[in-house]
């Protein structure tokens, strides 16, 4: 963020704090007022009280409407979407230039990525789930590791942590405020991918009913119902590593070490579910149930491993949340 945005910022803030306490004297004089109503200056408590919380909460979203449009008006937010974009274009060509279009590789199924991209060619709105189930394990998390690692570190970085909470921002609401950014993140990445997956299907592979897992059909708009519900829980998913790297980003002043750290255990983690000794621990790491979206592609919906998944991210945002609260509302800025 910018010299100059931290100033806007605050100047909203201002204009805030001004419009309050022009409430606050006005309520004060209709309560002194001697020939005034018995319940004047009650009403003018009551009014002032009003707009404070009125300012309180324009400037809370006037905080997440700048960090949000400056996080994605940035070159490196553009290029990471760019190349999630460009995901679902290369499995796609990849997959037409391999079946011709034929449909001759869509004999398979099942609930994850392989299988999934066995039936975009019969019907290319599969080409959204394989899309996503590509991207999930690695290109997503990565880009919001990116996003949420830069998060307060970027900011110490460059310089502008402290203008910020020269603003009445204080640092609760602005942590509040950056994690609500990086969880807006999750869903405009997953979007991105699932719209280019969705266009780029209608473009090399037929459209038409849907086959779930369990066999059943659905009409074309129930599929795209459930590719919604889809991007959705795919972009919840997230949310526990955006706590966690929005914590990283809390112990450092540096937004690259940040980010690498944040990028770093993931990684780790990743490598740890796939070692069987430890099997023990990979339900408590918070990408073991990432790929229970395919659930929600079962007639009737499987429920189980989706509630497990976000109740497991909302532990894992609970508890890192809390330690970077802790630490951000400890942290000498001015250093």
């Amino acid at each position: 963020m910018s010299r100059a945005e931290t100033d806007e910022m605050a100047g909203v803030a201002g204009v805030a704090g001004s419009q309050a306490s022009g409430s606050g004297g006005s309520g004060g004089s209709g309560g002194s007022g001697v020939a005034g109503p018995a319940g004047s200056g009650a009403a003018g408590v009551a009014g002032s009280s009003g707009a404070v919380r009125e300012a309180h909460w324009s400037w809370t979203f006037g905080l997440f409407r700048s960090e949000l449009l400056t996080t994605l008006r940035r070159w490196r937010t553009l290029a990471l979407l760019g190349v999630l974009a460009a995901v679902p274009v290369l499995i796609g060509v990849a997959v037409r230039i391999e079946t011709g279009g034929d449909g001759s590789a869509g004999s398979g199924g099942g609930g994850e990525g392989p299988a999934f991209i066995t039936q975009i060619t019969n019907n290319g709105l599969f080409l959204v789930f394989a899309a996503l189930a590509v991207t999930l394990p690695v290109f997503l998390p990565m880009a919001v590791g990116v996003v949420a690692g830069d998060s307060i570190a970027g900011e110490a970085n460059a310089g502008t942590l402290r203008y910020l909470l020269v603003a009445p921002a204080g640092r609760t609401r602005l942590l509040l405020a950056k994690y609500a950014t990086a969880l807006a993140f999750c869903l405009t990445a997953t979007l991105v991918v699932a719209v280019s997956a969705l266009a780029v299907g209608a473009l090399l592979f037929p459209l038409g009913d849907v086959t779930t897992i369990s066999g059943t059909t659905i009409s074309f708009g129930s599929g795209l119902l459930r590719a919604a519900l889809v991007a959705v829980v795919v972009a919840a998913s997230l949310a526990g590593f955006a706590a966690l790297g929005l914590f990283v980003s809390t112990l450092t002043g540096s937004g690259i070490a940040a980010m690498a750290t944040t990028v770093g255990l993931l990684i780790t983690v990743q490598i740890l579910g796939t070692i069987p000794q430890l099997d023990a621990i990979h339900p408590y790491l918070f990408p073991h149930y990432w790929m229970s979206f395919s659930d929600l592609l079962r007639e009737p919906f499987h429920w189980d491993e989706v509630r497990r998944n976000l109740g497991l991210q909302a532990l894992y945002a609970g508890v890192f949340g809390a330690a970077a609260w802790a630490r951000f509302t400890t942290k000498d800025i001015t250093s």
